[in-house]
């Protein structure tokens, strides 16, 4: 918080203090002054302080320092000058300079600012409140103990962040309202299905979220929606510090969650950690009603009622090292451990309106558990030109899953019971090489090199039968499915920063090759090159407004569930398998941008258009061994095109009030394919009936958060929620909102805060559908939404900070994109 507010008073100071002149015409003006700003105390540089140079008090130019706190004022006539440095929260530095003939282009040198504490008094030097900051190429929401935005886990929190989704019952993630998005852990690509991953992260082991929704070529070309980096608390203080949080949160079931945050800086080492625990019981519950059958040709056929209960305990673990061998030399390492134990159960009731076929119960239970160990290394080394360095990174992760499930059936014409056995083995490797020369003041060369390895392997076994193609039941055969994936990848992009424009451009290269091997046999291969080029424009004709347009072209590699062609769920009407012989899905991105800077907040306005090709969705079939069952996976279909429009406002229209809101529209046509059977007292195969299937999507959604400070130790929260129709090609979700309110208690001088939230407040967060595909159906899920949760955190120790300026390649907005060097 303390960052953002310091950044919201330089830009206003700058705006204001560049607006007036002195006039002089006697001399050309060709005179310059340049500089460092840093931190007397931590030697690191200052971004957004206000520089500028005076006459007679009046200023005669002014500007804001770069994000490695350079500075350049030039066009000034010869004469003497009052410069000044002004920075909220440090104390102003002031210099006489002169220009003249002999000397017309200054060097200030590096000039540190020492820190105001009295001014410091007044400013939020931990997050108290969640804030949103609309960034070149990114938005970036920092994740406050406003209470509105605290839940156990991450995936509990992303419905209050703007653009992004998550549906309750799958855990699917979804942004500007498509699915096809990777997710980050501190800048890297993280080997755990997203849906547990989101379930794993404690939520108060997030310091920010990213949305980098038209990344350059310097980045992943994955994800047709862009890219979500999730950013782990790393404290790198001198001395010794952390920060220590616990939650707990109840409706039907108690979820306990934990984290501690410790590190130690000193001398050439910084060494720092995380542990973070989620612990919980969880309840869902619902129904679905199938209207109309054409087997049966019953009105109402059939009510499924169902009931889940999980028992879920996962920890992350991090810990890592710095070490500065001199001032141009670092070498970094740290590891993350992911471990997760889940035990579940459902029940599900079938009641069937014809005599002829009888009610049913199908009871499952599973017990589930992975792993995933993560190491990183980092050597970087710094030349002697500011900002000209090579690093080096390398990073290789392990994921391993193992779920045994049971499936018992009850009730008239049921199947024999059976059990499932599924082991999986996931293992990534990545290297990159990257290399940054700022070859003058204006311009920027970014080159790299990046080697991807992927392979997973799962292993499938169940004590269940099937019908061969003759009509015979025989056991269900053993499945070894191995999917590898090998990318080699080359990319460079220049800018250049001129007064008022500036502009990047850029192209990576990919060399893709995929296998897929089901029992040793090689089902699949797809090897292709692809060339991913970028563009951004950036003309900010005043401090006060920033209009930016972009391109990037991207790809969506089909996923493991989505190529596993091992059954990944089963209910009593319909099972999910892969399509291994599955297509990557490339999209044309185009944005544009306009951010106003106003006296009290600023405003950002969005558009993007998207072009798709070979669009990946949903395939529906009937199973040609039951026709009363059906069989969901996935398919490539013809291109498409979706575009949208999104608006942010941060504003403080009181000193005791700050308003966050949002809201974005999307429009998509989906395309898909689903088989339905034709009326007939007998049906066979010959009365199925394929039917392509499009539909037009237009959907939005709507947040506004508020805070109120009471006193000085006591604040308040509230947060709404509404989610628009979304139309799908099997069902329709209708619309739904939420209603979350809390307050927090500082205390210990601003060490320790207390907080209490009541969400969902009018019981309204439910899943309402319906559908027509493949058959007429309505139904309602219901999840644990209207919780109470109470928080406690305490930060200890002090000192400054000195961070090792190491790469975070999906999480430096500078270097990712606009053109701003």
């Amino acid at each position: 918080m303390k960052s953002i507010f310091m950044l919201c008073m330089a830009l206003l100071s700058a705006i204001t203090y560049s607006q007036n002149s002195v006039p002089n015409t006697s001399f050309a003006k060709i005179g310059s002054i340049t500089g460092i700003i840093i931190d007397k105390n931590t030697q690191e540089p200052i971004p957004y302080a206000t520089v500028m140079v005076k006459q007679e008090g009046a200023t005669v130019q002014g500007g804001i320092t770069e994000d490695n706190g350079a500075f350049f004022l030039k066009d000034l006539e010869e004469g003497t000058y009052q410069f000044e440095v002004q920075f909220i929260g440090y104390t102003s530095y002031s210099k006489s300079v002169t220009i003249s003939k002999s000397d017309r282009k200054v060097d200030m040198g590096t000039i540190s600012l020492e820190e105001n504490v009295t001014e410091l008094e007044g400013v939020d030097v931990v997050a108290e409140r969640s804030s949103i900051e609309q960034k070149i190429d990114r938005k970036v929401v920092n994740i406050g103990k406003d209470l509105t935005t605290q839940g156990p886990t991450a995936s509990d929190i992303m419905n209050n962040i703007p653009s992004l989704n998550v549906d309750q019952q799958t855990g699917e993630l979804s942004m500007r309202g498509n699915s096809n998005v990777r997710v980050m852990v501190d800048g890297k690509l993280s080997n755990v299905p997203v849906a547990q991953l989101l379930k794993q992260i404690p939520s108060t082991s997030i310091k920010k979220i990213e949305l980098i929704t038209n990344p350059s070529a310097k980045y992943n070309p994955e994800g047709m929606s862009g890219l979500i980096n999730i950013v782990l608390y790393k404290d790198a203080n001198i001395g010794f510090n952390g920060n220590a949080n616990v939650g707990v949160s109840y409706e039907e079931e108690a979820k306990f969650n934990t984290s501690l945050d410790l590190n130690y800086r000193r001398g050439k080492f910084n060494m720092y950690g995380n542990v973070g625990t989620n612990i919980g019981k969880y309840v869902n519950n619902g129904q679905v009603e199938r209207l109309d059958d054409p087997v049966t040709n019953f009105d109402e056929n059939q009510i499924q009622d169902f009931y889940f209960f999980n028992n879920n305990k996962s920890y992350l673990y991090k810990i890592g090292v710095d070490y500065f061998l001199n001032e141009k030399n670092t070498i970094s390492f740290f590891t993350n451990q992911n471990i997760f134990d889940g035990k579940g159960l459902g029940d599900t009731d079938i009641i069937n309106f014809d005599p002829s076929v009888g009610d049913s119960e199908q009871l499952f239970n599973n017990v589930n558990s992975n792993q995933n160990e993560q190491y990183n290394f980092d050597y970087k080394r710094d030349f002697d030109k500011e900002g000209h360095n090579i690093e080096l990174e390398v990073d290789y992760s392990n994921f391993t899953n193992d779920e045994d499930a049971n499936f018992n059936f009850e009730g008239e014409n049921t199947q024999p019971d059976y059990m499932d056995f599924v082991d999986t083995r996931r293992q990534q490797t990545i290297a990159n090489l990257d290399y940054v020369n700022p070859i003058n003041e204006k311009g920027k060369l970014e080159l790299g090199l990046e080697a991807r390895l992927f392979e997973t392997d799962v292993d499938y076994s169940s004590t269940g039968f099937t019908f061969n193609s003759g009509g015979q039941l025989i056991p269900i055969p053993d499945t070894e499915f191995v999917y590898g994936m090998d990318i080699y990848s080359a990319y460079a992009t220049y800018g250049q920063n001129f007064e008022k424009w500036s502009y990047q451009v850029g192209a990576r290269f990919e060399d893709v090759s995929v296998k897929a091997d089901t029992n040793s046999v090689r089902s699949f291969t797809d090897d292709y090159k692809q060339l991913y080029p970028s563009a951004f424009v950036t003309y900010t004709p005043s401090e006060k407004n920033q209009f930016q347009v972009s391109f990037s072209r991207r790809v969506d590699r089909p996923g493991l569930t989505q190529v596993n062609p091992i059954r990944e769920w089963s209910t009593p009407q319909i099972s999910s398998f892969g399509n291994p012989s599955l297509l990557p899905q490339f999209t044309n991105s185009y944005e544009t941008n306009y951010t106003r800077r106003l006296e009290h907040g600023s405003l950002t306005f969005g558009l993007y258009y998207r072009t798709i090709k070979d669009e990946i969705n949903r395939a529906l079939y009937v199973d040609r061994l039951d026709l009363t069952k059906q069989i969901l996976t996935y398919d490539n279909f013809d291109d498409t095109e979706a575009y949208g429009v999104e608006v942010s406002l941060n504003y403080k229209p009181l000193e005791w009030w700050s308003i966050n809101g949002s809201f974005d529209l999307y429009s998509q046509t989906q395309r898909g394919l689903t088989e339905i059977l034709a009326p007939s007292e007998n049906p066979t195969v010959d009365d199925i009936i394929e039917e392509e299937v499009e539909v037009d999507n237009v959907a939005y959604n709507f947040r506004l958060n508020n805070n109120f400070n009471v006193t000085k130790k006591i604040s308040l929260s509230l947060f709404g929620f509404y989610r628009g129709e979304n139309r799908g090609i099997q069902m329709n979700a209708k619309a739904m909102y939420f209603v979350n309110t809390g307050a927090r208690y500082s205390f210990a001088d601003g060490k320790g805060t207390f907080s209490l939230n009541f969400n969902d407040i009018f019981n309204t967060m439910q899943f309402r559908f319906d559908g027509e595909r493949p058959y007429e159906q309505r139904g309602a899920f219901n999840w644990e939404s209207r919780t109470i949760y109470a928080g406690l955190s305490y930060r200890f120790g002090s000192g400054k900070n000195r961070k090792a300026q190491r790469k975070n390649r999906d999480s430096n907005t500078k270097e990712g994109g606009g053109g701003i060097m």
